[in-house]
C-alpha cells in the first residue's frame, strides 16, 4: 500500500514535465504526421490519426515507459506500394482497402503479443536491417524530392523517381510559371532549416524543433501576402488538405479485397514492417531510459495491436513506436507513459483548434522535412560504419538494398536473411554447424557459489538464427549482476551477436551490473571493429591469435600496464615448465596465450588450453592460471576445495593432512604433499589466517614455483585483477624472513 502511494505521489509529481514533453513532441509529431501521410499517398489527417490514437492506447495499455508512438518512416513506401496497388489507380479507394489492410495487421500483431513473439526482431541480420531502412529513406526521398521543388506529378518506380531528379531540376529552371518558383523556393529553404538547424547554437531558437520551424515559417509566408494585400500566389494543390469538418469525414476500411492475394501480402508486409520497427525502437529506447527499466514488449505488442485496430476504423495510418520522437521524449525528461498521452492530446487540440492555419502549410515544406528524414535513413555515413565491420556486411546491406528497391520489403528482408545464412556457410564451410546443432541446447548458465557470478558457456554457433536463445538467459539475470558470457567452444560468432550484446553490457553497466565476454581471443576476424564477426582459426595457424585485439584483449593490455606488467597476446607453445604440476598429469596442454608478465619475468599470468580425457570422452578446457617463480625453494604442496581434487590427488600418491589446531580449515580444505613434516612446517598460523580469510583458489607448488588457479574457466578482468592480487600478497608472505629457508 505504501508502495502504491508513493508512486501516485512520484506520478503526480512528473506530471508538468511530462506535460511540457508531450508539447515539445506533439510539436515534431505534427508536421511529421501530416507529411509522412502525404509521402504514403493517404490524407494529411491520416497521419495524425495515427498519432492521437497511437499515443493514447500505447500509454493505456504499452508495456513501455518513455516511447511515443504514431506513423512511422518505414512504412512509407509499404503504405505507397499497399495504395497503388489495391486501388488500381484509384488512390481514396485505394487508401479505403489499405485501411482494412491495417485493421487485419492490427489483429495479427495483437495475436504475436499473446504468443509472446516479442523477439521476433531478433531473427533478422543487423545489416540486413540496416539494408531495409536505407530502402525505406532511399524510398521516401525519391518521391518527396519532386513534390519539395514542385513537381508534384511525378509517377513511376523508386529508381525511375530518382532518375528524374536532374530532368526535374532543369523543369523548375526553364519553367515560367512564378507558383512553381515560389514552391521549389519554400521547399529549398525548409530543407536548410532541417540540415542546418543542429549548427544554430542560439538556446531560444532550439527550444523550437527544426520541423516546427518550417510549419511556423511556411505559414507565416501566407500571412506576408495577407499583411501586403496581395494575391496568394499558391493554389491549393500545393497546400496540405483537411476537410472542414474532422471527425465528420474520416474515412473508413473497405473490406471488399479481404481475401485476394494482394490484399494478403500487403497485410503481411504492414504486420512485418510495423513489429519489427517498433520492436527495434523499444528496444533502443530502452538504452536511453535514465531509470534503466526494461520494457515488456509482448504487451507493447498488444497494445500495438490495438492501437492499429482502431486507427484503421478511424482512417488512421498504421500505428509504430517511433525512435526519433521517443529521443526527443527522453531528452525532455519524461518518466513515464502520460507524455505519450500528452502528446496525443496535444496534437488533438492543434487539429481541431488550429485547423485553418494547417491549410496554408506547403506540401513544400512538408517534403522537405521527409527528404531529410530519408536522407538521414541512407546517409553514406551508414555505408562507411557498416564497411568498417566487415566486407561480408557491405554485401548483406547491399542484397537487401537493392532487392528492396526492385522488389519489395517482404523480399528485400529475406534476401538479406539468405545471403546472411550462405555467407556464414562459406565462412565456415560447414552446413552442419549451423542445420546439425540449430534444435541443440547450445547455452549453459549457472550462479558460481563463491561470489554469485552468472556464468554462460555458448557452445557450436551464435548467430541471428539462434541469438534468442543467449537473450533468454541473459533477460533472467537481474542487470545490477555481475556475468562472464564464455564463448570459448563457441566456433562462430556474428555481427548481430556482437551487436546485441554490446547493448546489453551497456544497459547492465547503468544499473550496476556487469557483462564480460571471454573466450574470443582465439577466433579470428578480418576487422578490427568490436561488432566483427568472430571465427575460430584453424588450429594449424601458429600465429598471432588473431589480426586484431579482441575487448578482452584490450583490457587485459590496460591492466598490464596498470600492474606496469608487459602483455603479449600470442600463442606460445612452450609448456614445459607446467608439466611437473600434479594439476596437469595426465592432461595434455596445448598452448598459452594472453601473457601478463610481472616483474623480472617472475609472475606470469596467461590463458591455457589443456585437453583431459581420450578418444570419444576427450574434452578441450579453457582456463587462465597465475604462475609464480620463488626464488626460494619450499615444499611441494596442493591445496584445494576438499572433496574436489582428492581422487586426482590420492591418484598421485598423496593424502590430506591435517594441521593442528585448525579444524575449519582442515574441513574446508584438501592439503596434500609428499613431504608432511615440512608442509605442516610451511603451513604457519598467519599463511592459514591467509587462505581461510580470502576467496577459494586452487595453490599448487612443485618446489621452485607455484601455480594458482580461479576455476577451470578463462576469466573476465575483473577476476583477472584478483587473482594477480591474490598472488601478490601470498606469495609476498612466502617472501618475509619468517618464511624464507622453511
Amino acid at each position: 500500500m505504501v508502495t502504491k502511494e508513493k508512486k501516485h505521489i512520484t506520478f503526480a509529481k512528473d506530471l508538468p514535465k511530462n506535460m511540457f514533453s508531450g508539447f515539445v513532441v506533439s510539436l515534431i509529431a505534427l508536421p511529421l504526421g501530416l507529411g509522412l501521410a502525404l509521402a504514403s499517398g493517404a490524407p494529411p489527417i491520416s497521419g495524425i490519426m495515427a498519432a492521437i490514437v497511437g499515443g493514447v492506447v500505447m500509454a493505456l495499455l504499452g508495456g513501455s515507459h518513455v516511447t511515443i508512438s504514431g506513423p512511422g518512416n518505414g512504412l512509407v513506401i509499404v503504405i505507397l506500394a499497399t495504395i497503388m496497388t489495391l486501388g488500381g489507380g484509384d488512390m481514396y479507394q485505394g487508401f479505403l482497402y489499405t485501411l482494412a489492410a491495417i485493421v487485419c495487421s492490427g489483429v495479427l500483431i495483437l495475436l504475436f503479443g499473446f504468443l509472446k513473439m516479442g523477439r521476433l526482431a531478433d531473427f533478422f541480420p543487423a545489416s540486413a536491417i540496416e539494408g531495409m531502412l536505407a530502402a525505406i529513406g532511399i524510398g521516401i526521398l525519391s518521391k518527396q524530392f519532386h513534390i519539395m521543388i514542385g513537381n508534384n506529378g511525378a509517377t513511376g518506380s523508386i529508381m525511375e523517381l530518382l532518375g528524374k531528379i536532374p530532368e526535374a531540376f532543369v523543369s523548375v529552371w526553364q519553367s515560367m510559371d512564378s507558383g512553381i518558383w515560389i514552391v521549389a523556393t519554400v521547399g529549398l529553404i525548409s530543407l536548410a532549416i532541417m540540415v542546418f538547424y543542429s549548427k544554430l547554437r542560439n538556446p531560444y531558437f532550439q527550444l523550437i524543433p527544426a520541423p516546427m520551424w518550417v510549419l511556423l515559417l511556411s505559414v507565416g509566408f501566407s500571412y506576408v501576402y495577407i499583411f501586403l494585400k496581395l494575391p496568394f500566389p499558391l493554389d491549393a494543390s500545393y497546400l496540405v488538405q483537411i476537410p472542414e469538418d474532422v471527425l465528420g469525414n474520416l474515412a473508413r476500411p473497405d473490406f471488399a479485397k479481404l481475401g485476394e492475394t494482394e490484399f494478403i501480402l500487403a497485410v503481411f508486409s504492414i504486420t512485418l514492417i510495423t513489429s519489427i520497427e517498433s520492436l527495434l525502437s523499444i528496444k533502443a529506447v530502452d538504452k536511453l531510459d535514465p531509470a534503466n527499466r526494461r520494457s515488456n514488449v509482448n504487451r507493447d505488442l498488444k497494445a500495438l495491436g490495438i492501437a492499429n485496430i482502431i486507427s484503421g476504423f478511424l482512417g488512421g495510418l498504421n500505428v509504430v513506436v517511433v525512435i526519433a520522437r521517443s529521443s526527443v521524449n527522453v531528452n525532455n525528461r519524461a518518466t513515464n507513459r502520460s507524455a505519450n498521452l500528452f502528446h496525443a492530446l496535444f496534437l488533438a487540440v492543434f487539429i481541431l483548434l488550429f485547423e485553418g492555419y494547417i491549410k496554408k502549410v506547403p506540401l513544400a515544406a512538408l517534403a522537405a522535412i521527409l527528404v531529410y528524414t530519408g536522407y538521414k535513413l541512407a546517409t553514406p555515413k551508414n555505408l562507411k560504419k557498416i564497411a568498417k565491420i566487415g566486407t561480408e556486411q557491405i554485401l548483406i546491406f547491399a542484397t537487401t538494398l537493392i532487392t528492396t528497391l526492385f522488389t519489395n520489403l517482404i523480399t528485400g528482408i529475406s534476401a538479406g536473411i539468405v545471403v546472411t545464412l550462405l555467407i556464414h556457410i562459406v565462412m565456415n564451410r560447414s552446413l552442419h554447424l549451423f542445420f546439425g546443432n540449430l534444435a541443440k541446447p547450445n547455452i549453459l548458465m549457472f550462479k558460481e557459489a563463491d561470489g554469485g557470478t552468472f556464468y554462460i558457456s555458448v557452445k557450436y554457433f551464435c548467430s541471428f538464427m539462434n541469438f534468442y536463445k543467449l537473450k533468454n538467459k541473459l533477460d533472467a539475470i537481474s542487470e545490477d549482476e555481475t556475468v562472464v558470457v564464455d564463448f570459448s567452444m563457441c566456433d562462430f560468432v556474428d555481427h548481430t551477436v556482437m551487436q546485441g550484446l554490446e547493448n546489453y553490457t551497456d544497459t547492465f553497466a547503468k544499473k550496476g551490473g556487469s557483462i564480460e565476454i571471454v573466450g574470443l581471443d582465439k577466433h579470428g576476424t578480418k576487422s578490427g571493429h568490436p561488432f566483427a564477426v568472430r571465427k575460430v582459426l584453424p588450429l594449424n595457424r601458429i600465429k598471432p591469435i588473431e589480426q586484431y585485439l579482441t575487448k578482452r584483449q584490450r583490457l587485459l593490455e590496460s591492466t598490464a600496464k596498470e600492474f606496469k606488467w608487459q602483455y603479449d597476446p600470442k600463442r606460445n607453445t612452450d609448456t614445459q615448465f607446467l608439466s611437473d604440476f600434479v594439476f596437469f598429469q595426465n592432461r595434455e596442454i596445448k598452448y598459452t596465450y594472453n601473457r601478463l608478465s610481472g616483474p623480472e619475468g617472475k609472475f606470469n599470468l596467461f590463458d591455457l588450453e589443456f585437453t583431459e580425457g581420450a578418444f570419444i570422452a576427450k574434452e578441450v578446457v579453457k582456463t587462465t592460471v597465475l604462475h609464480y617463480s620463488l626464488e626460494d625453494a619450499i615444499p611441494v604442496f596442493s591445496l584445494d576445495k576438499d572433496g574436489l581434487m582428492r581422487l586426482l590427488y590420492n591418484l598421485a600418491g598423496f593424502s590430506d593432512i591435517d594441521i593442528a589446531d585448525h579444524p575449519d580449515f582442515n574441513k574446508r580444505y584438501y592439503l596434500s604433499g609428499p613431504d608432511e613434516k615440512q608442509i605442516r612446517d610451511l603451513m604457519t598460523d598467519e599463511l592459514i589466517l591467509f587462505f581461510e580469510s580470502n576467496p577459494y583458489y586452487h595453490v599448487e607448488s612443485n618446489g621452485k614455483s607455484l601455480l594458482i588457479q580461479k576455476k577451470e574457466r578463462l576469466l573476465s578482468v575483473q577476476e583477472i585483477k584478483a587473482l594477480i592480487f591474490y598472488g601478490q600478497q601470498l606469495c609476498k608472505l612466502l617472501r618475509s624472513p619468517s618464511f624464507v629457508g622453511r
